[in-house]
Order: structure tokens, then sequence, then C-alpha cells
């Protein structure tokens, strides 16, 4: 089933309203906001890791980065990896590389969400292609795949310590 479909089902049954948008071709976060035209705090950027060989998600707003220094020290991990283009394709079959949506729940994987995604009453996230998102409340997307609250992002322009 592909992954739009997987996710609707599975609003639908757990009763949680949401919209869909369609736009046009958008390869990043930061472009999905551009192409919806609202922030990019509004938008869940899904960025896939091994921390200390494990697959895990990280969720954050498209306007940050991830800090692997903070990073590291938050989940206590020794080693901090971006996950390859092939690694993630095997783990999002049903998804269009680069296009997963914010639910490790769907996937087996461990979530971290970065506090400042929590900051938002909503949510927009990409459901599987490059043309589409869903929005959500934060509450309701919270409450659906209880992560890890963790701070691991930064500003883009922020320095590095």
């Amino acid at each position: 089933m592909p992954c739009k479909e997987k996710l609707e089902e599975y609003l639908r049954q757990q009763q949680i309203p949401f919209q869909e948008q369609q736009h046009s071709i958008a390869y990043t976060a930061q472009d999905v906001a551009a192409s919806e035209h609202i922030s990019g705090k509004l938008v869940a950027k899904v960025v896939i890791v091994f921390a200390d060989n494990k697959m895990v998600m990280l969720v954050l707003p498209a306007s940050n980065r991830v800090d692997f220094n903070r990073l590291s020290k938050a989940l206590g991990a020794n080693e901090v990896r971006l996950a390859d283009e092939a690694e993630v394709a095997a783990a999002f079959p049903d998804c269009e590389t680069g296009a997963m949506p914010p639910f490790g729940s769907l996937y087996n994987l461990p979530m971290y969400v970065d506090e400042r995604l929590a900051e938002d009453k909503d949510i927009v996230f990409p459901v599987g292609t490059h043309t589409e998102t869903m929005r959500l409340k934060y509450t309701d997307y919270e409450q659906l795949v209880n992560p890890t609250l963790i701070e691991f992002a930064r500003p883009p322009q922020a320095a590095l310590p």
C-alpha cells in the first residue's frame, strides 16, 4: 500500500482530522514551505540517522538543521551518522526517497522530535510524494506517535560550538 494511503487509513482509524494539500514538485522541506506559502517552522522535516548503528527518525522544523554534537549527547550515542539514500529507500519502500512522513511508528523506528517543532499549533509534512502534504494539529500528532522530545536542532545561521 502506498505511504499516503497507509497514513490516511491510520489517521481515519484513530479519528484524527487532517488536511491534504498538493503543490508543485518540492524536494526539500524548505521548498515545500515555499511552495505552500507557509513558514519553514511549520514543516516537519524528517532526517534518518544511525545512532550507534541503530536507525532512528529525527523530526525537526524545516527551517532548522540537525546539530550532531547536541544529538549525540541527547541520545547518549558514541557515533551518529546520516543514513545514505539506499538505506532510506530500503526503510521506506512505499515512499519517494526523501518524502517520508514523520511517523516512525508506521515503520518500526524510534522517533525523536526536536522541541522547537512542538511550539506551533499545526505541522505540515510530506506523505510519501514530492507533491503532496498533510496538515495536523501538533497535539494530535504527538498523541499518535508519542515521540521522545529532545533538543537537537539549531537555526541554520547558528554557529557550531
